[in-house]
């Protein structure tokens, strides 16, 4: 099975930084893109951030654009997301979002983590 694990939500004032972690573990071969989405309370979950399997390409909505950074490390298997700048607007459950090939399968699964609460308020 496979898991991803998010971290570092928390409480933040506004204009404060955040980063946030998602490791996947578990029986992984390769993993391609991978995602952070929000879903903030009475919305539909959105599309923060992208990257593709090589780290070499990344996009953004525009409400985070110069704010957030995506990266990621292939050798741990961990997704980021820098957080700066942060706004009220920003107050959401953040998920990670992977495409996943188990060892042993020949099509990739879509997988997602339990989410991470950030709250930016003073």
């Amino acid at each position: 099975q496979v898991q991803l694990v998010e971290s570092g939500g928390g409480l933040v004032q506004p204009g404060g930084s955040l980063r946030l972690s998602c490791a996947a573990s578990g029986n992984i071969f390769s993993i391609n893109a991978m995602a952070w989405y929000r879903q903030a309370p009475g919305k539909e979950r959105e599309l923060v951030a992208h990257i593709t399997s090589s780290g070499s390409s990344t996009s953004y909505t525009d409400s985070v654009k110069g704010r957030f950074t995506i990266s990621r490390d292939n050798a741990k298997n961990t997704l980021y997301l820098q957080m700066n700048s942060l706004k009220p607007e920003d107050t959401a459950v953040y998920y990670c979002n992977a495409d996943i090939f188990r060892r042993g399968f020949s099509y990739p699964g879509k997988y997602w983590g339990q989410g991470t609460q950030v709250t930016v308020s003073s």
